[in-house]
Protein backbone atom coordinates (compact mmCIF):
# COMPACT_ATOMS: atom_id res chain seq x y z
CA UNK A 1 0.00 0.00 0.00
CA UNK A 2 1.38 3.28 -0.99
CA UNK A 3 1.89 5.72 1.69
CA UNK A 4 0.14 9.19 2.02
CA UNK A 5 1.92 12.21 2.28
CA UNK A 6 1.11 13.14 5.77
CA UNK A 7 2.49 9.70 6.37
CA UNK A 8 5.75 10.45 4.82
CA UNK A 9 6.06 13.38 6.58
CA UNK A 10 5.70 11.81 10.05
CA UNK A 11 8.37 9.22 9.15
CA UNK A 12 10.89 11.46 8.15
CA UNK A 13 10.27 13.80 11.23
CA UNK A 14 10.83 10.78 13.23
CA UNK A 15 14.04 9.65 11.48
CA UNK A 16 15.33 13.42 12.58
CA UNK A 17 14.26 12.75 15.77
CA UNK A 18 15.94 9.34 15.90
CA UNK A 19 19.83 10.49 15.17
CA UNK A 20 22.51 12.95 16.80
CA UNK A 21 23.56 15.93 15.59
CA UNK A 22 27.85 16.44 15.32
CA UNK A 23 28.01 18.41 18.41
CA UNK A 24 26.15 15.63 20.86
CA UNK A 25 28.75 13.02 19.25
CA UNK A 26 31.78 15.60 19.85
CA UNK A 27 30.56 15.96 23.95
CA UNK A 28 29.97 11.90 23.95
CA UNK A 29 33.58 11.48 22.47
CA UNK A 30 35.18 14.12 24.77
CA UNK A 31 33.14 12.39 27.71
CA UNK A 32 34.71 9.22 26.89
CA UNK A 33 38.62 10.52 26.19
CA UNK A 34 37.88 12.06 30.11
CA UNK A 35 36.90 8.90 31.59
CA UNK A 36 39.52 7.21 30.07
CA UNK A 37 42.33 9.47 31.38
CA UNK A 38 40.71 9.97 35.02
CA UNK A 39 39.79 6.40 35.05
CA UNK A 40 43.88 5.39 33.54
CA UNK A 41 45.21 5.14 37.17
CA UNK A 42 42.93 3.35 38.80
CA UNK A 43 42.71 0.59 36.46
CA UNK A 44 46.65 0.27 36.64
CA UNK A 45 46.54 0.48 40.29
CA UNK A 46 44.04 -2.57 40.19
CA UNK A 47 45.68 -4.45 37.67
CA UNK A 48 49.01 -4.05 39.28
CA UNK A 49 47.53 -5.39 42.75
CA UNK A 50 46.23 -8.15 41.29
CA UNK A 51 49.37 -9.13 38.99
CA UNK A 52 52.07 -8.72 42.34
CA UNK A 53 49.64 -10.78 44.23
CA UNK A 54 49.49 -13.33 41.73
CA UNK A 55 53.61 -13.30 41.28
CA UNK A 56 53.63 -13.09 45.14
CA UNK A 57 51.62 -16.69 45.22
CA UNK A 58 53.77 -18.05 42.36
CA UNK A 59 57.11 -17.11 44.12
CA UNK A 60 56.32 -18.32 47.56
CA UNK A 61 54.72 -21.31 46.21
CA UNK A 62 58.52 -21.87 44.60
CA UNK A 63 59.84 -20.80 47.63
CA UNK A 64 58.11 -23.76 49.53
CA UNK A 65 59.01 -26.30 46.85
CA UNK A 66 62.20 -25.57 47.32
CA UNK A 67 62.61 -25.57 51.20
CA UNK A 68 60.73 -28.98 51.01
CA UNK A 69 64.16 -29.80 48.53
CA UNK A 70 66.51 -28.38 50.91
CA UNK A 71 65.22 -30.21 54.07
CA UNK A 72 65.68 -33.53 52.22
CA UNK A 73 68.65 -32.60 50.42
CA UNK A 74 70.33 -31.99 54.24
CA UNK A 75 68.09 -34.14 56.29
CA UNK A 76 67.60 -31.31 58.92
CA UNK A 77 64.43 -29.26 59.37
CA UNK A 78 64.12 -26.45 57.04
CA UNK A 79 61.75 -23.91 55.03
CA UNK A 80 60.92 -19.87 54.43
CA UNK A 81 60.97 -17.13 56.84
CA UNK A 82 59.14 -13.76 56.09
CA UNK A 83 60.70 -10.51 57.29
CA UNK A 84 61.15 -6.91 56.94
CA UNK A 85 64.87 -5.56 55.82
CA UNK A 86 65.76 -2.87 58.23
CA UNK A 87 65.80 0.41 56.88
CA UNK A 88 65.97 4.21 58.71
CA UNK A 89 62.47 4.80 57.76
CA UNK A 90 61.11 1.39 58.58
CA UNK A 91 59.81 0.96 55.27
CA UNK A 92 61.85 -2.05 54.01
CA UNK A 93 60.07 -4.42 51.92
CA UNK A 94 59.35 -7.77 52.97
CA UNK A 95 61.81 -10.99 52.19
CA UNK A 96 61.56 -14.78 51.62
CA UNK A 97 64.57 -16.32 53.25
CA UNK A 98 65.52 -19.87 53.32
CA UNK A 99 66.81 -21.14 56.69
CA UNK A 100 67.76 -24.28 58.12
CA UNK A 101 67.90 -26.05 61.52
CA UNK A 102 71.79 -25.86 63.13
CA UNK A 103 71.90 -26.33 66.70
CA UNK A 104 76.10 -26.44 66.48
CA UNK A 105 76.30 -23.17 64.72
CA UNK A 106 73.44 -21.62 67.08
CA UNK A 107 73.95 -23.23 69.92
CA UNK A 108 70.49 -23.16 70.28
CA UNK A 109 68.10 -26.58 70.36
CA UNK A 110 65.54 -24.54 68.26
CA UNK A 111 68.39 -22.24 66.57
CA UNK A 112 68.00 -21.80 63.22
CA UNK A 113 70.33 -19.73 60.64
CA UNK A 114 70.08 -19.03 56.65
CA UNK A 115 70.86 -21.37 54.68
CA UNK A 116 74.22 -20.96 52.58
CA UNK A 117 74.31 -19.49 49.17
CA UNK A 118 70.60 -18.53 48.61
CA UNK A 119 70.02 -14.89 48.43
CA UNK A 120 66.76 -13.80 50.46
CA UNK A 121 63.97 -12.93 48.00
CA UNK A 122 62.03 -9.55 47.83
CA UNK A 123 58.33 -9.77 47.54
CA UNK A 124 56.59 -7.03 45.38
CA UNK A 125 57.05 -3.88 46.63
CA UNK A 126 53.11 -3.48 46.95
CA UNK A 127 52.17 -6.89 48.52
CA UNK A 128 53.42 -8.36 52.30
CA UNK A 129 52.41 -11.36 54.01
CA UNK A 130 51.16 -12.13 57.72
CA UNK A 131 50.26 -14.74 59.91
CA UNK A 132 47.87 -12.62 61.44
CA UNK A 133 49.03 -14.02 64.98
CA UNK A 134 50.63 -12.02 68.01
CA UNK A 135 53.24 -13.72 70.54
CA UNK A 136 51.75 -13.10 73.95
CA UNK A 137 54.53 -14.45 75.88
CA UNK A 138 57.47 -16.84 74.37
CA UNK A 139 58.91 -19.53 75.54
CA UNK A 140 62.56 -19.64 74.96
CA UNK A 141 63.14 -23.49 76.35
CA UNK A 142 60.00 -24.54 74.08
CA UNK A 143 59.43 -21.87 71.37
CA UNK A 144 56.52 -24.14 69.90
CA UNK A 145 54.77 -24.10 73.30
CA UNK A 146 54.91 -20.00 73.16
CA UNK A 147 51.44 -18.51 74.55
CA UNK A 148 49.11 -16.81 71.08
CA UNK A 149 46.41 -14.81 70.40
CA UNK A 150 44.66 -13.81 66.80
CA UNK A 151 45.08 -9.99 65.94
CA UNK A 152 42.33 -7.35 66.51
CA UNK A 153 42.66 -3.63 66.44
CA UNK A 154 44.41 -3.05 69.82
CA UNK A 155 47.42 -5.96 69.18
CA UNK A 156 48.77 -4.32 65.46
CA UNK A 157 48.40 -0.52 66.19
CA UNK A 158 52.16 -0.39 67.37
CA UNK A 159 55.41 -0.94 65.11
CA UNK A 160 56.64 -4.23 67.37
CA UNK A 161 53.17 -5.86 66.70
CA UNK A 162 53.55 -5.12 63.00
CA UNK A 163 56.66 -6.62 63.23
CA UNK A 164 55.77 -10.12 64.54
CA UNK A 165 52.90 -10.67 62.47
CA UNK A 166 54.96 -9.60 59.37
CA UNK A 167 57.70 -12.32 60.71
CA UNK A 168 57.38 -15.77 60.87
CA UNK A 169 58.59 -19.02 59.42
CA UNK A 170 56.73 -21.92 57.64
CA UNK A 171 59.19 -25.78 58.34
CA UNK A 172 59.36 -28.63 56.74
CA UNK A 173 60.41 -32.15 58.19
CA UNK A 174 63.74 -34.38 56.51
CA UNK A 175 60.57 -36.33 54.88
CA UNK A 176 59.08 -33.44 53.71
CA UNK A 177 56.23 -32.51 55.78
CA UNK A 178 54.69 -29.58 56.87
CA UNK A 179 55.53 -29.30 60.60
CA UNK A 180 55.12 -26.94 63.83
CA UNK A 181 58.52 -26.51 65.14
CA UNK A 182 60.22 -24.17 67.66
CA UNK A 183 62.06 -21.39 65.71
CA UNK A 184 64.45 -18.81 67.14
CA UNK A 185 66.41 -17.54 64.09
CA UNK A 186 70.37 -16.44 64.82
CA UNK A 187 73.39 -15.56 62.78
CA UNK A 188 75.52 -18.32 61.48
CA UNK A 189 78.29 -18.25 64.41
CA UNK A 190 75.21 -18.45 67.27
CA UNK A 191 76.07 -14.82 68.91
CA UNK A 192 72.98 -13.76 71.03
CA UNK A 193 72.90 -9.99 71.51
CA UNK A 194 74.69 -9.83 75.28
CA UNK A 195 78.10 -8.37 76.22
CA UNK A 196 79.18 -11.91 77.07
CA UNK A 197 79.36 -12.68 72.96
CA UNK A 198 82.40 -11.73 71.16
CA UNK A 199 80.65 -9.63 68.62
CA UNK A 200 82.91 -11.08 65.90
CA UNK A 201 79.96 -12.43 63.43
CA UNK A 202 79.99 -10.83 59.83
CA UNK A 203 76.96 -13.00 58.87
CA UNK A 204 75.16 -10.70 56.03
CA UNK A 205 71.80 -12.25 56.78
CA UNK A 206 70.53 -12.48 59.77
CA UNK A 207 72.75 -10.33 62.68
CA UNK A 208 72.30 -8.57 66.23
CA UNK A 209 70.96 -4.78 65.79
CA UNK A 210 74.14 -3.22 65.98
CA UNK A 211 75.41 -5.39 62.82
CA UNK A 212 72.45 -4.41 60.66
CA UNK A 213 72.63 -0.48 61.92
CA UNK A 214 75.28 -0.62 60.53
CA UNK A 215 74.52 -2.32 57.40
CA UNK A 216 76.46 -5.23 57.64
CA UNK A 217 73.52 -7.58 57.70
CA UNK A 218 69.89 -7.37 56.16
CA UNK A 219 67.69 -8.54 59.13
CA UNK A 220 67.67 -8.21 62.90
CA UNK A 221 67.41 -11.75 64.79
CA UNK A 222 65.39 -13.02 67.23
CA UNK A 223 66.72 -11.54 70.19
CA UNK A 224 64.39 -8.28 70.77
CA UNK A 225 61.45 -9.29 72.43
CA UNK A 226 59.29 -9.09 75.56
CA UNK A 227 61.54 -6.60 78.47
CA UNK A 228 64.28 -6.65 76.24
CA UNK A 229 65.59 -3.25 74.89
CA UNK A 230 64.56 -2.57 72.45
CA UNK A 231 61.21 -4.56 71.98
CA UNK A 232 61.32 -5.32 68.32
CA UNK A 233 58.72 -8.25 68.54
CA UNK A 234 61.38 -10.78 67.47
CA UNK A 235 61.64 -13.79 69.48
CA UNK A 236 61.38 -17.47 69.68
CA UNK A 237 58.04 -18.11 68.38
CA UNK A 238 56.35 -21.52 66.82
CA UNK A 239 56.49 -22.25 63.08
CA UNK A 240 52.91 -21.17 60.91
CA UNK A 241 50.80 -23.06 58.60
CA UNK A 242 48.69 -20.67 56.80
CA UNK A 243 49.18 -17.00 56.24
CA UNK A 244 47.24 -14.00 54.19
CA UNK A 245 48.28 -11.84 51.52
CA UNK A 246 48.09 -8.19 51.56
CA UNK A 247 48.14 -4.69 49.74
CA UNK A 248 50.51 -2.66 51.59
CA UNK A 249 49.33 0.61 49.63
CA UNK A 250 45.98 -0.14 51.57
CA UNK A 251 47.15 -1.25 54.66
CA UNK A 252 49.15 2.04 54.95
CA UNK A 253 45.66 4.53 54.18
CA UNK A 254 44.19 2.97 57.08
CA UNK A 255 43.55 4.07 60.47
CA UNK A 256 46.48 2.28 62.92
CA UNK A 257 43.81 1.81 65.61
CA UNK A 258 41.16 0.21 63.03
CA UNK A 259 43.73 -2.23 60.64
CA UNK A 260 41.69 -5.19 61.81
CA UNK A 261 38.36 -4.03 61.49
CA UNK A 262 38.72 -2.61 58.47
CA UNK A 263 41.27 -4.07 56.35
CA UNK A 264 42.67 -7.53 57.36
CA UNK A 265 39.83 -9.14 59.23
CA UNK A 266 38.28 -9.47 55.65
CA UNK A 267 41.45 -11.23 54.35
CA UNK A 268 41.62 -14.94 52.93
CA UNK A 269 43.96 -17.44 54.80
CA UNK A 270 45.80 -19.45 52.61
CA UNK A 271 46.56 -23.20 53.93
CA UNK A 272 49.85 -25.28 53.13
CA UNK A 273 48.94 -29.01 52.14
CA UNK A 274 51.19 -30.85 54.91
CA UNK A 275 52.24 -33.50 52.97
CA UNK A 276 52.96 -31.49 49.19
CA UNK A 277 53.87 -28.23 50.54
CA UNK A 278 51.49 -26.58 47.77
CA UNK A 279 48.76 -23.49 49.13
CA UNK A 280 45.46 -23.83 49.90
CA UNK A 281 43.08 -21.13 49.58
CA UNK A 282 40.54 -20.70 52.01
CA UNK A 283 37.72 -19.95 49.34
Amino acid sequence: MALCIGDKKEMKAKFRQSGITLMEMIVVIATAALLAVFGLPAIRTFVGSFESQGSTKVMISAGLASARAIAAREQRYAGIRFQNEYTEDDKGCQYMIFIVHDFDKTGLANGFRAVDGIEPIKLPDTVGVMDLRIVTNRNVVSPANSQETQLDDILINEDHELTDTTTFSIIFSPSGKLVIHGIWVRNRDGEGDSPSYTNLSNDDVFNKKAKVDAGIAMFYQDDYFGSSNPDLGLGPEASRRSFVIYDRTVFEKVDENKRWSDYLEDLDFIYINPYTGRMISAD
